[in-house]
This record gives structure tokens, C-alpha cells and sequence, in this order.
């Protein structure tokens, strides 16, 4: 197997840190690496795998001889860089939003739709966070029994909007507890102690950017119909790191919980914990710094004529960032796609 010369764009971040972990963790082979930022963190030192680096900053000629890009800097950067990285022969695998609502590019989960990486035309594109654990847990079920409509209200972590908002809850929960005045700057509301009906901005029809990637990626990972109906509801809420999501489904065929149960136990990159008699089912806390996409709270919907409700958690920097931009760039090579 070919090993490629690999960059991180974006490597002195939050999720360029976490790449450069699972890149270790995965063992992912490759020839050389080069670490890549802005002018501004250029010249850091980071260490990978008993290796020094120093970071560079990233130009046109960065990407002379490099066949993956693993890029985690922005959608700005992104499309500044793309044409650079593709034009001289690489792949870029893209972790912004910059490109994935684009025709010709693939938007990959993998594990749930490889053989879109196979269309790839120098781009490929990484799901929202909040779509990523989504994904892995509705590919099995919508095999099994086709998905004819979803609703989707996620509770999403600080880190999902970086470092600074990160900073920010916990300046702002010393603040209160303190019974000082705190002016939040990443939200538009006090995140500590304080649940946030927002994620990004609002759009025409009331849903917010953020609620509207994950219906419109939705179908497009799993080839849904356009005409599916699908309706998302973003919230943020005051945790470090993970989002939660309750999810309700209908189907086309019936499928019981137990069914479901079987499916998502037997499935790639999912653990299901469920037994609320116990008080056994996945919480944020279960979910950091691993790699899974927790399930539990199976039970029939009511309101569905074949519906299924369930409760998933993911640490929103691994599979929803860094891990699944990883694992793109295992199959990537394994299938010799570079």
C-alpha cells in the first residue's frame, strides 16, 4: 500500500491538536507530514509521536508534493487553499462547511458511505458534528426499515464552537458564582447555568444555519429523497465537550426497539447502552475522549404509527470533527483514492 505525504491545515487548533492524536491512535501510515497554520501560530513546536515539528505557515507552495490535506481552519481558509491543494495533485478532506452542500463533492461518513469517496474530484467534505454521531446510528436502522421522516433536537457543547467558547463558560460560571458581571462574547446569551435555543445564525424559515445542515446533510449522506421531512432543533447548552441528541423516527416497514436494539449493537462505531431500570443509558460523561456513538432510551414512539425514539452521545471533537476526518483519510488510502 502507498503511503502519502500528509498535511494538517489547521494544525495548532482545537481539532488540529485532536487530528494529530488519532492519527497516532489509528496508525495511520504515511510517508511524510508537515503541519501547517496561519501566520499568526506559525513557528510553534508541537511533538507527534516522539517527532518535533515546527508549525509552518500555510501558502500556495505548502501543498507542493503533499497528497492529503487534512484541513480543520475555517471555511475561509478552506476555499483559499482548495484550488491550490487540487490543482497540484492532492485531496483536500475538508472539516468546514465550506463544501459539503456542493454537488460534486462527497460528504463522507466513514463507515456509512465509502463508496461516495469514489466520485471525490480533489475535495471531500466533513459532516457537521451534530450529523456526524447521527449518521452512524440511522445508516443500519434506514437499511433495515427506510427512514420516511425524522425530527432531530441536539444539546451541544461548548467546544463544537472552539477554544474561545470553552473559555468563555468557564469565566462566565466563575463570574456567577461569584456574583459578578460577566458580557458574554461567543453567545448571544450567558452560557453558564443557561440553556441556548441557538446555534448559529437564524435563516428565512425560522431554523438556524446549524439546524439546517443537519437536514439538508442528512439526505444527502443517506440518499434520502429531497422531499423527506426532516426538522432539527440546535440548542447549546453548558458542557465542555459531547453533544446529545434525541432523535424520532418513522419508518416505512414496522421495526420493533428490540429490533433496533439488535441492529445498532452489531453496528460499526456504535455501543448501545440501554436498560433505564438500571438507570443505564449514555450521558455526555460516557462519551469523552472515546471514540463510540452512545445509544440508549430505545423505545416505540407513540405519536408514530412505525416510529422509534432513541438518545444518542458522541464527543462532538472526535466523531464529529477530528476522528472522522481521520478515518477518511485511512480509507482514502486503503482504497488508493490519492
Amino acid at each position: 500500500m502507498r503511503k502519502p505525504n500528509i498535511a494538517i491545515l489547521g494544525a495548532t487548533g482545537v481539532v488540529g491538536r485532536e487530528i494529530l492524536k488519532i492519527m497516532d491512535e489509528l496508525d495511520v501510515q504515511y510517508n511524510e507530514l508537515k503541519l501547517l497554520s496561519s501566520a499568526k501560530s506559525a513557528g510553534k513546536e508541537l511533538e507527534f509521536q516522539g517527532k518535533k515539528y515546527i508549525v509552518e505557515e500555510a501558502k500556495p507552495e505548502s501543498f507542493d508534493g503533499i497528497n492529503i490535506v487534512i484541513a480543520s481552519a475555517g471555511g475561509s481558509t478552506s476555499k483559499k487553499f482548495a484550488p491550490e491543494i487540487v490543482k497540484r495533485g492532492g485531496v483536500l478532506i475538508d472539516n468546514s462547511s465550506a463544501f459539503r452542500m456542493e454537488e460534486d463533492v462527497p460528504l463522507v461518513i466513514a463507515g456509512v458511505n465509502d463508496e461516495d469517496l469514489k466520485k471525490h474530484k480533489g475535495i471531500i467534505a466533513n459532516p457537521n458534528c451534530s450529523t456526524s454521531q447521527l449518521m452512524l446510528v440511522l445508516k443500519p436502522l434506514n437499511d433495515k426499515a427506510k427512514i420516511k421522516r425524522l425530527i432531530v433536537s441536539t444539546y451541544q457543547s461548548v467546544s463544537g464552537a472552539g477554544l474561545a467558547a470553552i473559555n468563555e463558560l468557564t469565566a462566565d460560571t466563575k463570574a456567577k458564582l461569584n456574583g459578578e458581571n460577566f458580557e458574554n462574547v461567543c453567545f448571544k446569551k450567558p452560557i453558564s447555568f443557561n440553556v441556548i435555543p441557538q446555534i448559529d445564525v437564524f435563516c428565512e424559515n425560522g431554523y438556524t444555519k446549524e439546524e439546517m445542515k443537519v437536514t439538508n446533510e442528512t439526505k444527502k449522506i443517506l440518499h434520502l429523497a429531497s422531499d423527506t421531512p426532516i426538522s432539527c432543533t440546535a440548542v447549546r447548552v453548558p458542557v465542555y465537550r459531547g453533544h446529545s441528541e434525541a432523535v424520532d423516527i418513522e419508518f416505512e416497514n414496522k421495526i420493533t426497539p428490540d429490533e433496533v436494539r439488535e441492529i445498532l449493537k452489531k453496528s460499526y462505531g456504535v455501543k448501545v447502552i440501554d436498560n433505564p431500570d438500571n438507570f443505564e443509558y449514555p450521558t455526555t460523561r460516557d462519551a469523552e475522549f472515546v471514540d463510540p456513538v452512545f445509544v440508549g432510551r430505545i423505545r416505540k414512539n407513540i405519536a408514530f404509527e412505525n416510529g422509534i425514539t432513541l438518545w444518542c452521545v458522541a464527543d462532538n471533537l472526535r466523531i464529529g470533527a477530528a476522528l472522522n476526518t481521520v478515518r477518511i483519510c485511512k480509507k482514502i488510502t486503503e482504497m488508493e483514492l490519492f
